[in-house]
């Protein structure tokens, strides 16, 4: 097999870390759905073994013997867990990444994809943000533990590949949301926290309360669409250089137009209200995907009222083991 080639005739085997998540559980059905001769798919869990751990990582690679890596485990938080525990975010993520990046020089791994996040790029940027931009400036005092830990796996994927001529390379996806996502109103992300605050709006016969004016514009993609480009970077996209895996940039829509795609699909009939008492965030933070379009240009992205119905779909069917 060469060194580029994963549809050859030889055997791969593709082990996902953080494979139990969003992504991971999104990467599994994508998998499973366009199945390849010769392609074996192992999906890690913490069950698995600790990635912080050199010792646990290293019988994890001697176990399993992959030749492609999708990395997808992280240490992660949300706002105040961030802004608390800026050195365990950052030596834990550090710990992590450096484990697995060591493993895949050492054991020759084809492909080495790694996850980052559009939170890591400089607080103070022009829009829209794009690749070029990452180290332009620091990141938002809040989260800079974790957000140094992460942009150094771009630093390392360049050294990676200038001193050793490994091929690894990392996505930047933007909001993602589907199945399997964290429902919790408290820690989840916007779509999954305002399902599961629907969810409770309307088995209690109360209103449907959405923290802020609802303005603010983000761009979200489903998890199943993240999954296929994820699939196509670490088969066909073959430079250290990070890709950003986004919706388009007219596609961004205000919070208020998620909320009422979550009361549609939830079949909520009672009143929606925006409590303007409470923060609204950042107005925008739109990030651009030129690099993504030159490369596949025709490929058509999940709308948000499908995808949300999807989510909502998966919700309701599994909320008695969902996270939340």
């Amino acid at each position: 097999m060469t060194k580029h080639d994963v549809n050859g005739t030889s055997k791969s085997t593709i082990m996902v870390t953080g494979g139990s998540g969003l992504v991971g559980q999104a990467i599994k059905s994508v998998s499973e759905a366009n199945p390849k001769d010769g392609e074996t798919w192992i999906f890690l869990s913490s069950k698995d073994g600790d990635l912080r751990d050199r010792k646990e990582t290293d019988a994890i690679f001697d176990k399993y013997k992959p030749t492609h890596v999708i990395h997808l485990a992280a240490k992660v938080g949300g706002l105040f867990a961030n802004l608390k525990y800026k050195v365990e975010f950052y030596r834990e993520n550090t710990l992590i990444n450096d484990n697995i990046m060591e493993n895949c020089r050492l054991h020759k791994v084809t492909k080495l994809v790694s996850m980052l996040s559009t939170c890591i790029f400089p607080d103070k940027t022009k829009y829209p943000i794009d690749e070029t931009m990452l180290h332009d400036g620091p990141p938002h005092a809040s989260n800079e533990g974790y957000a140094y830990a992460k942009r150094l796996i771009d630093t390392m994927n360049r050294a990676y590949a200038e001193e050793y001529g490994c091929n690894f390379t990392s996505i930047i996806p933007t909001n993602i949301y589907g199945p399997h996502d964290n429902f919790s109103i408290e820690n989840g992300h916007v779509i999954p926290g305002l399902i599961h605050k629907c969810y409770k709006a309307k088995k209690d016969n109360t209103p449907f309360t959405i923290w802020g004016s609802g303005t603010p514009l983000r761009q979200f993609i489903y998890s199943l669409d993240l999954a296929e480009l994820t699939v196509w970077v670490m088969r066909d996209y073959h430079s250290p250089d990070p890709i950003t895996l986004s919706v388009d940039e007219d596609t961004e829509v205000p919070i208020k137009d998620v909320a009422y795609a979550v009361a549609k699909a939830m079949k909520f009939e009672g009143e929606v209200v925006f409590d303007t008492t409470k923060a609204d965030g950042q107005f925008k933070k739109t990030a651009c995907n030129k690099k993504l379009r030159g490369l596949r240009p025709d490929y058509k992205f999940t709308s948000m009222e499908e995808g949300v119905q999807k989510a909502v779909d998966w919700f309701l069917e599994n909320y008695e083991t969902a996270r939340k």
